[in-house]
């Protein structure tokens, strides 16, 4: 009896003993995230353990691995480690299915569970771009549509033309029939215009499963539509005498071939000195009569369109050389008489006369050119005038002073006066005018 009780001692304080232990021991666990297709691993984990079993379950609470041995027969579970610390397997090939809350026991008494959730994640499929045909008109509205499936959650769509995101779209979500994945749409309407002619339209799908690698689909546009044309000339300012090349630039799609060149609404009216070489209109030795209205008209299956250019052939500028020479198209005759007579007034008198037969249409330096030779001759009459006028009085005084020498060399009075009235007498007969 006294043994019994003894015994009954023994097992109570061992059993104590045991849950005073066990009251450190917790397993750890952690949830996983896995993308469909990939592995998972999970992880039971005791800081203090002393030598009691650990146990994995899925979410059907079927044990996976009861520690290091395994329990159910899936190829895709395998074992990874197995201590008294930690119990680690893998699950490869995950599916949707396996998505759910799996436990960790840890046998103790009682005994101590800790839960894991795995998530899959469903892959979005590669998206399609629906609705475009081609060729589209310029003016058109056009509707694409972005679609993909198997996303879980469901995926994002965006849109973008010419690099730059478009935000006013249209977005559907449906849930697929195994209740678990989505169908995402995205709807894109704008209307077209010649500029988007060769740009890539771009669907892009995210998601948490494509590793910061979005999937994109992407639509490039043709656009049909009128040419536009514009006439660029090879100077500026053409002058009389010189080459002008004009230049029918033209873009349309289709594009427009060949271009129609006219003059002032008819055909090119010299065709030997206007020569049309593709979009060139090449006119050799402009001339006065080449002033006019030149047309390009640009036509494709679409439209026609034209562009217009004004020429007006400018003269070419006079240079003034050293030695100035009159136009032999414009004469001009300059008279000048000059009347000398004893009395010290001198008159000149000047007239310029324009030859009848000069063209009338003769102007600018012309008039300039003949005014000054004008003024040169009337300036270089005067200067002779008045240098001739001073040599004359000059000489005149000279002739009179020699004639009074006579008496200065007479022997006396009397001869002296003699010669004297004798000279007066003949300085009245001497006396001379000159005109």
């Amino acid at each position: 009896m006294i043994w019994k009780r003894s015994a009954v001692l023994r097992f109570y304080s061992v059993c104590g003993l045991l849950l005073q232990g066990s009251q450190g021991q917790f397993p750890l666990t952690q949830n996983v995230t896995v993308v469909e297709g990939g592995t998972a691993i999970l992880t039971c984990r005791v800081d203090q353990n002393d030598n009691t079993s650990l146990q994995w379950s899925n979410p059907a609470q079927q044990t996976l691995y009861f520690d290091d041995k395994k329990a159910l027969r899936d190829n895709r579970i395998e074992l990874v480690r197995a201590s008294w610390h930690e119990l680690s397997i893998s699950v490869s090939d995950v599916s949707l299915s396996d998505e759910g809350q799996y436990t960790c026991s840890l046998f103790t008494m009682p005994v101590k569970t800790s839960k894991a959730y795995l998530t899959v994640l469903g892959v979005p499929e590669k998206p399609q771009i629906s609705g475009f045909s081609s060729p589209v008109m310029e003016g058109d509205l056009m509707q694409l549509t972005c679609k993909t499936s198997g996303s879980k959650p469901a995926a994002d769509i965006r849109w973008f033309k010419n690099d730059k995101e478009i935000k006013d779209v249209k977005y559907l979500k449906e849930e697929d029939a195994n209740r678990k994945t989505f169908t995402v749409s995205s709807t894109l309407d704008f209307r077209v215009d010649r500029s988007d002619d060769g740009v890539a339209v771009i669907c892009r799908v995210d998601h948490e499963s494509l590793n910061a690698t979005p999937q994109v689909a992407m639509q490039v546009l043709e656009i049909h539509y009128t040419p536009s044309v514009k006439i660029i000339p090879s100077t500026p300012f053409p002058q009389e005498g010189q080459p002008l090349i004009l230049t029918c630039e033209s873009k349309g799609k289709p594009l427009p071939e060949p271009v129609l060149w006219t003059k002032d609404g008819g055909e090119l009216p010299d065709p030997d000195r206007m020569v049309v070489s593709g979009r060139e209109l090449n006119i050799l030795f402009l001339n006065k009569t080449d002033n006019g209205t030149y047309r390009c008209e640009a036509t494709n299956t679409i439209g026609q369109s034209s562009a217009e250019y004004v020429l007006i052939v400018h003269d070419v500028p006079n240079t003034l050389l050293p030695t100035t020479i009159i136009p032999s198209l414009t004469t001009a005759t300059v008279t000048t008489t000059v009347a000398i007579t004893t009395s010290p007034t001198t008159s000149a008198t000047t007239s310029s006369v324009r030859d009848p037969n000069a063209l009338a249409g003769q102007t600018g330096p012309d008039h300039a050119l003949i005014g000054g030779i004008v003024a040169v001759v009337v300036f270089v009459t005067l200067c002779s005038i008045f240098l001739l006028g001073r040599y004359l009085a000059r000489h005149k005084g000279t002739y009179l002073t020699n004639e009074a020498k006579g008496a200065e060399d007479a022997p006396d009075a009397d001869t002296a006066i003699i010669n004297a009235e004798g000279s007066q007498v003949n300085a009245e007969e001497k006396k001379e005018y000159f005109i």
